[in-house]
């Protein structure tokens, strides 16, 4: 799929951000949809991203910094730490909430209720889906990647 192609199913919302569906064929790709979409923040987005293991979740974040002024070879999976913070244009909290338990306490577990109080951060959590019924502010996208191993990736952004 061409970029011309990706566009026409991209629209933008009232904040900016793009929402529909893409095709990622390559790594790069994935990078760059990231990259695109990190230009476009403007601080206070929660972006919730869930696929499976390998689907490119953590690269297409590693875009979204690089949009905003950090370093590539900064940018790297909290899996152990649990929460990065990435100081550029914007604050960026890059949380995984893959080894923690499902439920609220997997919010409590990162103090998610703090870092939604730094309201000019994004907050990009992966693995959201094991916060269960958390509560959240209304300015939540939600961002899936399909796909694994060598197989094109479909990613959707769309608002809640």
């Amino acid at each position: 799929m061409t970029s011309n192609e990706t566009s026409a199913h991209i629209q933008s919302n009232e904040s900016g951000l793009p929402e529909g569906e893409f095709v990622s064929s390559a790594p790069e790709e994935t990078f760059n949809h990231g990259f695109e979409l990190g230009m476009r923040l403007e601080g206070g987005e929660i972006l919730l991203l869930s696929g499976p293991l390998g689907a490119g979740k953590t690269l297409f974040v590693k875009g979204m910094c690089v949009a905003l002024g950090v370093a590539e070879d900064e940018v790297t999976s909290p899996s152990f730490t649990l929460v990065n913070p990435y100081d550029g244009r914007l604050r960026l909290y890059h949380i995984d909430l893959y080894r923690l338990d499902e439920g609220a306490s997997a919010a409590h577990a990162v103090d998610l209720d703090e870092l939604l109080s730094d309201e000019g951060a994004v907050i990009v959590i992966e693995w959201a889906e094991r916060m269960g019924a958390y509560p959240l502010p209304d300015n939540v996208r939600r961002i899936d990647i399909s796909g694994d191993g060598d197989s094109p990736r479909h990613i959707r952004v769309v608002k809640g």
